[in-house]
């Protein structure tokens, strides 16, 4: 056994993965079916940088048998499972298609290593939508921002879940067979709930990475005959965002303490110090590009968290993780790669 398996490796998070281990000198595999906009984008720019020193296999995740091939072909020592549908809207819209990939993706992944490689670490890509919509903490609501006061460092891994949309219910779903093949099975298995993650790579839209959208809109603002955008609810909702970087390294910390790590879950995000509403957001923008953010708002969508930043406190005490890029200079970064951004396609 060698090497990472990486599903979903052409996107955002997989191929800032990809990259770092390619960059350390690791075996890495990916599989992609490069449907997300962006992805054959990011496919490309691997190539660029690694040449063919790594191998791609463009196949889905619903496919049992070409996910069970792979996994017994290249007998991998960590498999980081990122393939998934991610918007809650399009979950919404086609609640089949999002179960199919992100629950039934999952099983397909699970099943191939318990019955061909039970050795191999599996890393998975969970939500913090497994705890729904949180209207059970008492807020405050301040100037720019809703605060939950009983929750000053944020939420950890022992508040309830209670999965919402039927994005909500697949990742669930997922995260919780992630757990339980670690109980009944014995597979070294690991989920982390994310919070909001950004960074370079990642080809945002108007209901998936919104720290990227938003970065997106503020460059086109500086068009006075730019049209305004829209955003839901009233601004002051907060998450914590998390850099892509971060992210990376949490994952290879895992691996690293995989004797504390396996069958656990975590909670993974920037934390309070890296929390941000949509209008602090909206004016650290405005601060650093000069442009006035011109939006017009809509009703919440269902669902919507008013707060939820992730307490990382298990992550650091099972493997030294902590965040490190500050949102201030993570913002830069991710404007800068913004503006040399090309236009993706499908």
């Amino acid at each position: 056994m060698n090497g990472w398996l990486i599903t979903g490796g052409c996107g955002f998070v997989g191929t800032n993965l990809a990259d770092a281990l390619l960059t350390k000198g690791e075996d890495v595999v990916i599989l992609d079916n490069l449907s997300r906009g962006g992805s054959r984008e990011n496919l490309a720019w691997l190539r660029s940088r690694h040449g063919s020193d790594w191998r791609f296999v463009e196949a889905d995740i619903r496919d049992a048998d070409a996910v069970a091939r792979l996994v017994e072909g290249t007998k991998p020592h960590a498999l980081a499972h990122l393939a998934a549908q991610v918007a809650m809207t399009t979950s919404i819209q086609n609640p089949r298609l999002d179960f199919e990939i992100n629950a039934l993706g999952t099983l397909n992944v699970l099943e191939a290593v318990r019955l061909h490689l039970p050795e191999t670490i599996v890393l998975y890509s969970s939500t913090n939508k497994v705890y729904g919509d949180l209207n059970w903490v008492r807020y405050e609501e301040h100037e720019t921002r809703y605060f939950a006061p009983d929750f000053r460092n944020g939420f950890d891994e022992s508040i309830p879940l209670d999965f919402h949309s039927p994005y909500g219910c697949s990742k669930g779903a997922a995260d919780q067979y992630m757990l339980d093949y670690a109980r009944m099975y014995g597979l070294r298995t690991v989920a982390f709930r994310h919070s909001s993650i950004y960074g370079g790579r990642q080809y945002a839209t108007f209901d998936q990475g919104w720290v990227g959208w938003f970065c997106q809109k503020a460059l086109e603002m500086a068009d006075p005959a730019a049209p305004s955008f829209t955003i839901s609810g009233d601004g002051k909702q907060v998450r914590d965002v998390l850099h892509a970087d971060d992210l990376v390294c949490a994952y290879l910390m895992s691996v690293e303490h995989i004797s504390l790590t396996a069958g656990q879950v975590y909670n993974l995000g920037g934390g309070m110090p890296n929390s941000l509403s949509l209008l602090e957001l909206f004016s650290q923008l405005e601060a650093l590009t000069g442009y006035l953010m011109r939006y017009e708002r809509l009703k919440w969508r269902p669902g919507d968290q008013k707060v939820f930043v992730a307490n990382n406190a298990k992550a650091l005490s099972h493997f030294a993780w902590a965040p490190t890029v500050a949102v201030s200079d993570g913002l830069n970064r991710m404007l800068e790669w913004v503006k040399g951004a090309v236009r993706p396609h499908v």
